[in-house]
């Protein structure tokens, strides 16, 4: 897991940003914001929404340089004096993705920070992070005989809608990018992302397990299947052997994953064939070699199934031996499954 420590906040502006398509336009600030009285809190509320897992770098096809946002952020880190005309410019391009519908108007923050700490590296820090759902509280006001309230909307101190850290270092690989998005799910959701950042998976051991991952469930759930007779007890059973195998090695060695997981050489063909393909066709450049990450083992875990649903009447939970499960049909047609176990809890 990368190490991140946020320095000392040194600069703040904020502007409207509001939906394009609806015709909002924007509001620009003219000067910076005063923090003062509120530093803790958003220095809070900052170290507490990104996590130090899955990293990006900036990109854009043809050329990283006609990427627009790395060039505002690349114009800031190179002078500092051109802080608020680079934020207007990158409201400005904001606006210009806010296009779809469902997209909330809201406010752009703009942060820069100062001594930074990314794994062993101290460098600046330049923050974006906007403020779509506001919160409501119920504020208590002093009267001559009592007290009564008021509603006031705001921004939730505790969690972040949408948000990015932008770290000072491999600039010429696109800078070091962490990502927050906890909005929009639908098909307006990669506007953030892809439309309006353009990044990519850092080529690091998370980025590597991960993807490696991934390949090897769909191959279990959306090939084997094809090529070979099995039941859902046995796809299960290649499922639990993947995640084990990333979970008692440090390392990855492909070859060595192969025979651990799959043994039969058929299989194991047919898993090269289907990981190439799978390669090929989603651009995935990844090694054949890596260390492995135990945060994307863990976030990779949840989305293996190891559940065996049985109509609507039984669900068999599968953690191991896949030979302590016999599967058979009985005269009358009735399908069934044998479990053997040597103690009940």
């Amino acid at each position: 897991m990368h190490n991140i420590l946020l320095g000392k906040i040194d600069k703040l502006i904020i502007h409207y940003i509001g939906n394009k398509n609806s015709g909002d336009g924007v509001r620009f600030a003219e000067e910076l914001t005063d923090f003062n009285k509120v530093e803790d809190r958003l220095s809070h509320l900052l170290a507490s929404n990104f996590k130090a897992e899955e990293l990006f770098h900036f990109y854009f096809d043809p050329n990283l340089e006609l990427n627009p946002i790395y060039q505002f952020v690349s114009s800031v880190f190179r002078n500092e004096q051109s802080y608020i005309e680079e934020s207007k410019n990158i409201g400005r391009y904001l606006y210009d993705k806010s296009t779809h519908p469902n997209i909330k108007s809201g406010e752009l923050c703009i942060v820069y920070i100062k001594g930074c700490q990314l794994n062993e590296e101290i460098v600046d820090c330049i923050v974006l992070f906007k403020s779509e759902n506001k919160e409501t509280i119920l504020k208590i006001n002093n009267t001559n005989k009592g007290f009564d309230l008021t509603d006031i909307s705001g921004l939730n101190i505790n969690k972040l809608d949408k948000g990015c850290l932008i770290f000072n270092t491999e600039r010429e690989r696109g800078f070091v990018v962490s990502i927050i998005d906890n909005t929009n799910k639908g098909s307006e959701a990669q506007y953030w992302k892809d439309d309006f950042l353009s990044v990519q998976p850092k080529k690091d051991e998370f980025h590597q397990t991960n993807q490696f991952l991934g390949i090897a469930k769909q191959f279990v759930t959306k090939q084997l299947s094809d090529d070979f007779d099995l039941s859902k007890a046995d796809k299960i059973d290649f499922l639990n052997r993947s995640v084990d195998y990333f979970k008692k090695h440090e390392t990855f060695n492909k070859s060595e994953f192969e025979e651990e997981v799959f043994g039969d050489n058929n299989v194991i063909e047919s898993f090269r064939k289907f990981d190439s393909i799978y390669r090929k066709d989603n651009e995935l450049d990844l090694k054949d070699n890596f260390q492995i990450s135990s945060q994307a083992v863990k976030k990779q875990s949840r989305v293996f199934k190891s559940v065996l649903k049985l109509d609507r009447n039984f669900d068999i939970y599968i953690h191991g031996n896949k030979n302590l499960i016999e599967k058979g049909v009985e005269n009358d047609g009735r399908k069934y499954y044998k479990i053997y176990f040597e103690e009940e809890k």
